[in-house]
Parts: C-alpha cells; structure tokens; sequence
C-alpha cells in the first residue's frame, strides 16, 4: 500500500477571522481523501501559538487554511518557505499584495485591471485632519470604508454623510492603521474563482452574490441562515466571459499561484465590470462560494484539494 501524505491543515490564527478560519479547516479535513492523504491538525491559537513544530520529518505538505493578517499576508508562508516546507496557495508576495488593498489596488491600475475610484489615508493624516471631507473629496455618497488589511468584511461600513464617515474610519482603524475609501457603485456582485499555477490557470463559472441589504456584511455571510449566493450566476454570455478574463488578469497582477478568488461589481447600466478586490484564500469550506463556484464547473470539494496539493509539490521541485 503506498504510504499516504501527511498534510498539516493550519486553521484558527490571531486574526479577528480566527472562527471563520476553524470552520474552513475542519471542512479540509473532512474531504481530504483518506486513501491519499493522512490529514495533521495544527490549529493555532489567538495569541499566534502553534501546537506542534512542523519539520520535514513530521509533516510532507501543508494547507494553511488561515484567513485575514497573519495567516493570509505572507507572515505564515515567509515561515513555511524559510523550513523548506512545499504549501497550498500563494506565495510570500501575492499573499501580502492581496493582503493589503492599497497595493492590490496599485497592482490592478499598473496592469489596466478596472477598479472603483478610492482614497485611502493613514490613522495620522486622519487625527491631524480638521475637515474629513478634504481626506475624501474625489468621491461621492455612498462610499465605503474598509482597513487595508481585513477580510471577511469585517470593519467595513457603507457611509452617506460626514458623521457617518467619521464612525466608519474610527471602526476601521480598530483593525488597521491606514484606511482605504471607495466609490460605491449601484451593481450587482459576482465572484469567479481561479485554480492552478502561474501558467494557463484555470477560471471558474461565476457566480452572483444575493446581498440582501446595501452590501453583504460578516453576519449575512458566516451568521444568517438565508442563501448568499446563484451559482452559476445568469449572465449574459459576454459578461461572463469578460469576469472570466479579468480574474485571470487579476490573478496575475498579484503573482497569483494556487487558488484565488476574485470579486466584481457588475454595473448594469453602463455595462461596466469593477474588480473589487482578489482574495488568497477565501472562504473555504464545501459550502462556501469559491468552493460551489468549483463545483458547479465540474471540480467537486474532494478533487480540488488534491489539485491544490499537487500544485503545492509541483512548486516546490520547481
């Protein structure tokens, strides 16, 4: 019987996404196929605490499984290069420019990737300010106030006036010290996932979010009980193919690597496509979007880790 591969699936983490991550990691080690693969638990802590060493000898790959600071910016995957150890996803680079929305953002405008307007300051420029309009005036209401560095749309708030603006970028700086301002836009929201190297990855079917209010918050996507999402979404044949297109783009302006999930908005009255931001490592369990994106283009739950697995090892001999 050929030996199976012991795979250290890294869940929880210091970041405010420590919950989420738990239950990305135990979906993982749900589905890993058990002929193949001996899955390794190693949840860490909320003060960054591992349980385990992880060593060459102990484990033969990892799935880090983290979401948010931390687990999702390169920190974890600088460690795992700096042990010689082969890991599931992006690498140290694409991890933090996906991290941080003000670099993703540079990186989307150098490579002709459409994103909204926006603005973003520093928690000083913001104490020092004596008018916040002056921090925002390129832009128009709603706008949405985001920390740089946050996922699971934690520490957002869609903003109408100056009081407002003021609540959302004291909330976003109890996560983030530099805060980024976007245009809303009246448009419906889509994700597209991608899955594979740097070469000819593959892109997913999109599918369309239901945001049941102005936006989709953190309570409507891990905590409401209503479906978040139509997959495949109903679009015209050009649009999709054109999210498509713009994921691999995407993808490639961070030095995308393993799997990623890229958001749009889809600006019905003009015809426009915005990427939103591109996510690392997204919501991951069987139910999650970039997971039912998969499978509805023929990549069930089970099939997709072994690629990613792969992947990981055809990296690390490269």
């Amino acid at each position: 019987m050929t030996e199976r591969v012991r795979v250290a699936v890294l869940g929880g983490g210091p970041s405010a996404e420590h919950e989420v991550s738990l239950q990305s990691a135990q979906a993982v080690l749900d589905a890993l196929p058990a002929d193949l693969y001996k899955p390794v638990p190693v949840i860490i802590d909320r003060r960054g605490r591992w349980p385990v060493e992880l060593r060459r000898d102990v484990v033969d790959v990892v799935f880090p499984v983290l979401h948010g600071p931390y687990g999702e910016d390169g920190v974890v995957q600088g460690h795992l290069e700096a042990l010689g150890l082969p890991y599931v996803g992006c690498g140290v680079l694409a991890s933090a420019v996906a991290m941080d929305k003000v670099a993703m953002r540079r990186a989307f405008v150098a490579e002709d990737v459409p994103v909204t307007s926006s603005v973003w300051f520093s928690a000083r420029e913001w104490r020092a300010t004596t008018d916040p309009w002056a921090l925002v005036k390129p832009l128009d209401w709603p706008m949405y106030v985001k920390p740089a560095n946050m996922g699971s749309s934690i520490g957002i708030s869609r903003v109408t006036s100056v009081d407002e603006l003021r609540a959302g970028v004291e909330l976003a700086l109890t996560h983030d010290r530099v805060v980024v301002v976007e245009q809303g836009v009246s448009a419906r929201e889509f994700v597209c996932g991608v899955l594979g190297g740097h070469d000819e990855p593959d892109v997913s079917v999109p599918g369309e979010l239901l945001v049941p209010g102005d936006w989709l918050d953190y309570e409507a996507k891990y905590l409401g009980r209503s479906e978040i999402a139509a997959i495949p979404a109903v679009l015209p044949d050009r649009i999709a193919g054109d999210m498509r297109e713009l994921s691999l783009r995407a993808y490639r302006a961070i030095g995308g690597y393993g799997l990623a999930r890229v958001d749009f908005l889809y600006e019905e009255a003009t015809g426009r496509l915005y990427v939103g931001e591109i996510n690392t490592m997204p919501g991951f369990t069987a139910r999650s979007v970039y997971a039912r994106c998969w499978e509805a283009s023929g990549v069930p739950y089970p099939e997709m880790l072994r690629r990613l697995i792969d992947l990981a090892f055809a990296r690390s001999r490269a």
